[in-house]
């Protein structure tokens, strides 16, 4: 027997706020769908963050609805949780999910926990805060009881985890039951295939670039989802990409040498079959912004979907070594500054803040101090 895990398609996203980023999210969906009917597996696991907000856009609930009818008519099962993407931080809040149950969606809920896929366990949770992680902690304990009968297990979350998601993880690796074969899990972006307890704890990663810093592991393992053989003693556990709908191109110049840079990419570009988002970093003199903006500009923004530029002036530069000082560890200040609170909480999403603020990432800091709020303080 085979299924298909993914996770994190974030359908409704507008990255950019370019409605062509919406789109290609749409795309690369539907190229998924096609490829799990190709390769026909028994069913199908989504790990969570289906959606990118938990009101999605019309066109995304109608992707979603276009994809379960066709996996439907090619009779291959979905089950799903919901991430935190997904629903509101409310109490008994419901997930857009509950609209697709007609059409075949299987849920795993509070309500129904668990399913039984021939002779499988199926169990799982949508995601809890970290702020309830006691909660959290006695669902996988009673989900470990009720597979206990099965020969087959496998356990869906869409959590972070401290071993993979430092700082912002909602569950050590020591509160996961062991004796599961597999840990279908969402909510990291990256791919990660790992042994744990005598099974595999999975991460698909997301099946689209969401952020600027998921490009290496991209660049390295692909993105998409695994197909996962449940024969044998152990699980066997495949990759299968997904070719995006554009390159994301992130590079680095000295100033001295960007015109010579901008040819090369120029040249490179000419050669791609739709628009790159292009993140190029430039770095050495003290140049002036303005006008090394105005080159690449000039040059580039025709030909790239979103110029993403970012300066580095060894001038400014300096100024910081001189502030910082040699191996400053400002996180460790930040949670040195911030413990008089006696709020751990607040301390861990400081520490989140600042490392997604110093990256560039405004929007991304802009929905963790959001979902702070409407998780810690019910706001």
């Amino acid at each position: 027997m085979q299924f298909a895990h993914l996770s994190d398609t974030h359908l409704g996203y507008r990255q950019y706020g370019l409605f062509e980023r919406e789109k290609d999210y749409y795309n690369v969906f539907q190229d998924l769908v096609s490829s799990i009917i190709q390769e026909r597996p028994d069913f199908v696991l989504h790990a969570g963050d289906l959606f990118e907000f938990s009101r999605p856009p019309t066109q995304a609930l109608l992707e979603v609805q276009k994809g379960l009818i066709r996996l439907k008519e090619a009779k291959i099962p979905v089950y799903a949780i919901a991430g935190n993407h997904d629903i509101i931080m409310k109490k008994n809040a419901l997930p857009p999910h509950l609209l697709f149950q007609e059409l075949g969606l299987k849920i795993i809920s509070p309500r129904t926990p668990f399913y039984e896929q021939d002779d499988i366990f199926i169990g799982g949770s949508p995601y809890i805060s970290r702020y309830h992680a006691d909660t959290l902690k006695e669902k996988l304990k009673l989900l470990e009881k009720e597979s206990a009968g099965y020969n087959k297990r496998i356990m869906v979350l869409h959590q972070g985890i401290d071993k993979y998601l430092p700082y912002e993880y909602e569950l050590e690796l020591a509160d996961i039951p062991e004796g599961f074969d597999y840990y279908a899990l969402g909510h990291i972006h990256s791919r990660i295939v790992d042994d744990y307890g005598g099974g595999k704890m999975v991460y698909p990663g997301s099946t689209e670039i969401w952020k600027m810093d998921e490009v290496e592991n991209y660049q390295k393992k692909g993105k998409g989802y695994y197909l996962v053989d449940t024969h044998g003693e152990s699980f066997q556990v495949d990759p299968v990409n997904i070719e995006l709908p554009r390159e994301f191109i992130k590079t680095r110049a000295e100033y001295s040498h960007l015109e010579r840079e901008i040819v090369k990419l120029q040249d490179y570009i000419h050669k791609l079959k739709s628009k790159p988002v292009l993140h190029l970093t430039v770095s050495g003199g003290n140049f002036s912004r303005a006008e090394a903006y105005q080159k690449l500009n000039d040059s580039l923004s025709e030909m790239v979907l979103s110029l993403r530029p970012n300066f580095q002036i060894d001038e400014l530069d300096a100024e910081k070594k001189m502030v910082d000082g040699p191996g400053l560890d400002i996180p460790t200040l930040l949670r040195e500054h911030l413990k008089e609170t006696d709020n751990k909480p607040l301390i861990d999403m400081g520490v989140v803040l600042f490392k997604e603020i110093a990256e560039g990432n405004m929007d991304t800091a802009q929905k963790i101090s959001q979902k702070f709020l409407e998780e810690y303080y019910d706001y």
